[in-house]
């Protein structure tokens, strides 16, 4: 792996994370995104980060604020891009948003630099032409929290390159990540595989009036001894990403998911957003499942 300069696109929840993650483990970062109010939140979600290194990690205020400064922002692309060995692609999970970026991103990154998509459940073979390097292209699929929750699920597409795959895998170990190599493309990866249908059963639940989000995470929680039900990890993941995969698969025709795509619309729009705005199905910091009493009659 020959890995010094790594560019990350797109300043969301996760794309922040991953930024840090990368800086605080000695890269240097280039942060892109589209405009400057996007900048400026990337760089409020990246400053919130670093209490919670020192508290999980243990790292000092020196640390935290030397990986703080090995972060570039960019809202240039060609400028953002011009150094990078490896490009970690963060932008919303829409198939015509990734394909579209991708196709500005092949025409200003170097030759050297390798493409790494982070989607939770689009596969790599579906942007792997508007890449214009299929070859060094494939996914790389972080969970939320990569600091505690540090999972690196690296999967390849039949015309990827074995020296770029394993590459992949060497720069997950290099983050601190623990590296889950995947040979086959699969949809959902192996986490979003389990975890995908279990959200969506309890999100069916809600919706179809069967119980609300406390009592679904409350049966949860004690039936198996979880620390968190289904509505605290969609809090986690964000409203807007649960809303996107609704909403994709209620375009393609499948009528179940156009009640659950509006309902998490409605939250989207009264700024609901998950543990990042303060409030979705729980209020944050302090949501109801981390009382000790949640869980008694």
């Amino acid at each position: 792996m020959d890995f010094h300069y790594i560019m990350v696109a797109g300043g969301g929840v996760l794309g922040s994370q991953i930024a840090y993650q990368t800086a605080f483990h000695g890269f240097e970062v280039y942060l892109y995104d589209v405009d400057n109010e996007a900048i400026e939140r990337a760089k409020n979600r990246i400053i919130g980060l670093k209490p919670a290194y020192q508290r999980d990690l243990k790292a000092t205020e020196g640390q935290v604020n030397a990986a703080f400064a090995r972060i570039q922002f960019c809202t240039d692309l060609k400028e953002a891009v011009a150094k990078a060995d490896l490009v970690i692609e963060a932008v919303p999970e829409v198939p015509d948003i990734k394909t579209a970026f991708y196709e500005q991103l092949a025409k200003v990154a170097p030759e050297k630099t390798v493409f790494a998509t982070n989607s939770s459940t689009l596969l790599p073979s579906q942007f792997a032409e508007a890449t214009g390097r299929p070859s060094k292209f494939l996914a790389l699929h972080f969970a939320n929290s990569i600091w505690v929750h540090n999972t690196a699920e690296i999967m390849k597409h039949p015309g990827t390159d074995d020296q770029v795959f394993q590459d992949v895998i060497e720069f997950a170990k290099a983050i601190g990540m623990v590296p889950l190599p995947i040979y086959k493309e699969q949809p959902g990866y192996i986490l979003n595989s389990l975890l995908v249908p279990f959200l969506e059963a309890a999100q069916m639940l809600w919706v179809n009036g069967v119980a609300d989000p406390e009592t679904i995470d409350k049966t949860w929680m004690i039936a198996t001894g979880a620390p968190e039900g289904p509505f605290a990890i969609l809090d986690t993941v964000g409203v807007r990403t649960a809303y996107n995969i609704a909403s994709g698969k209620a375009k393609a025709g499948k009528q179940k998911y156009d009640q659950l795509a509006a309902k998490l619309k409605d939250m989207i729009d009264l700024g609901k957003l998950g543990r990042e705005s303060g409030e979705g199905f729980y209020r944050y910091p302090h949501p109801s499942y981390r009382d000790p009493d949640f869980l008694k009659s």
